[in-house]
């Protein structure tokens, strides 16, 4: 029969170990617990409060460089596939094609009229100078014109202040030829030529939108002689060997020989369709003429 005091003393003796056997978990998980703390402290907020306790302690840590993770670019797009090659074709050329330029059948820059006879008629009528309409000329039923005559002085035998001014060309319209002429002109104190009689010239030369004859008109103005070709035209204004008050002015178009004669030829009407049949004052310009 076993005693029970010695029973109660065995149990109080085995106690103590597990009594220090919990002690030893708690304090292994309150460790644990304050270092979970202390590193969620430290290394917060960037590890700033890790580098700073680091300096203290004499090792300075270096912030980490931030790596930035760019997107994964997209694949390219896919190659279009390569076109069959195309199926060749022989064309005949005419060997001409590839022989050297001939002095002989060079050609040359040759300038047309942009205007007709009749649309100058009227521009100068809209100017103030009464040119008569576009009609047969007296002595020649292929020529065509339009005329203005003023006669301002004369005496017994002839004109002394008088302006003439003549447009000639074909039926159609195309421009043969215009001319005008000044006898004793009126001039202004400076002896330049009456603003009334520079309309006449101004209107001419403003017609066939040649920009390269403008200068002309600041000779004619001062009523000096002035002679210019270009592209096959000549504009001229002289006076006249037998009369210092007298005036000429022409505005003519004749192809000089060689390659201005050929370039006429090539773009003659003769060689082009014709426009229908249209009244002449709505013709469009004959540029190939």
């Amino acid at each position: 029969m076993i005693d029970l005091a010695t029973e109660t003393s065995n149990q109080d003796m085995k106690s103590p170990p597990l009594r220090r056997g919990r002690g030893l978990v708690l304090w292994s998980m309150l460790a644990v617990s304050l270092s979970l703390i202390g590193g969620t402290v430290l290394l917060s907020n960037d590890m700033r409060h890790l580098r700073d306790l680091a300096g203290r302690l004499g090792y300075p840590l270096t912030p980490q460089k931030t790596v930035a993770v760019l997107p994964k670019s997209s694949p390219p797009p896919p190659r279009p596939r390569p076109a069959p090659n195309p199926v060749l074709v022989s064309i005949e050329r005419d060997p001409r094609l590839m022989d050297p330029p001939l002095a002989e059948l060079a050609a040359a820059f040759f300038r047309t009229w942009w205007t007709t006879g009749p649309a100058i008629c009227d521009a100068l009528r809209k100017a103030g100078i009464g040119t008569t309409p576009w009609r047969a000329a007296g002595m020649s039923s292929t020529t065509f014109e339009c005329t203005f005559q003023q006669v301002y002085k004369q005496d017994a035998e002839r004109p002394l202040s008088s302006v003439f001014v003549i447009i000639r060309g074909d039926r159609d319209g195309a421009i043969f030829n215009m001319r005008a002429k000044l006898v004793g002109p009126e001039t202004d104190s400076a002896g330049k030529l009456d603003p009334a009689a520079m309309r006449i010239f101004e209107t001419m030369l403003a017609q066939p939108h040649w920009q390269d004859f403008s200068a002309t008109l600041a000779a004619i103005r001062e009523l000096k002689d002035v002679k210019e070709e270009s592209f096959g035209t000549s504009v001229s204004f002289t006076r006249e060997t037998a009369s210092d008050n007298s005036f000429n002015f022409i505005i003519a178009m004749k192809a000089t020989p060689g390659p201005q004669i050929r370039t006429r030829a090539y773009f003659s009407g003769e060689r082009w369709l014709e426009l229908p049949e249209q009244p002449p004052s709505e013709k469009r310009p004959p540029y190939f003429r």
